[in-house]
């Protein structure tokens, strides 16, 4: 896959609302994607998503979805075969993917469900490289810059398919017959689905309290030297 030319690949842009910035201690409340190959979008997927506990006003202010909104929402745990069987087989798109890879693979870890194994970018850092005359790189600035239309912001499905156009812009003034692997290049990052797992550098006792912060549960920590 990674030695194809783009406008041969399957790719899914993919973005996620959250209660809170981290992974640990905060939840995905909606997921939206949008899948591409042979030249438009072939499939779409959307879930809002059920949470533990309720998220602060701070939150919903910024994405606009509410407790009540989500009150009767599927758990994530239902959720996530679906998406990562949507995931399969593409070259996987996100805008500041870090932070979203970041939830997702916290939630594919805990859920003991295999990552994907296709290629990542990240549409922010190929807009940095290639569309540096824009007057900044967040998603609803390269909109209007590039003159495409623009959706709710801060709604999963939305700024999916706001993603994919940007990336497609990029890939566009890499090469029409650019491969993925010269596309990756532009980023000068590296992204890899397995560097975001939280197991791999913890220890039994951090993840016990990785796990504790995540559930709201109360924690004692006795020092023992």
């Amino acid at each position: 896959m990674i030695d194809a030319e783009w406008k041969d690949c399957r790719l899914v842009a993919f973005d996620t609302e959250t209660s809170g910035a981290y992974p640990i201690g905060h939840e995905i409340v909606e997921i939206g994607a949008v899948k591409w190959e042979g030249g438009k979008i072939i499939d779409e997927f959307q879930t809002l998503l059920r949470l533990s506990r309720p998220m602060s006003e701070q939150v919903i202010k910024i994405h606009g979805i509410t407790n009540e909104m989500v009150e009767h929402a599927p758990l994530i745990l239902d959720q996530l075969p679906r998406f990562r069987e949507f995931l399969a087989d593409a070259v996987v798109i996100a805008h500041h993917a870090p932070f979203d890879l970041g939830f997702l693979v916290y939630e594919l870890e805990q859920a003991q469900i295999p990552l994907p194994t296709g290629p990542i970018l990240c549409s922010s850092l190929l807009a940095r490289a290639l569309i540096p005359e824009a007057p900044n790189h967040r998603l609803q600035t390269l909109l209007g810059f590039l003159r495409l239309p623009q959706g709710k912001v801060h709604r999963a499905l939305d700024d999916a398919k706001a993603c994919l156009e940007i990336a497609l812009e990029c890939f566009r003034r890499v090469g029409e017959h650019a491969n993925i692997t010269e596309i990756a290049a532009k980023m000068k990052k590296s992204l890899r689905w397995e560097n975001y797992l939280v197991g791999k550098s913890m220890d039994q006792k951090l993840i016990a309290i990785s796990q504790a912060i995540r559930r709201g549960q109360s924690l004692q920590i006795t020092y023992g030297g």
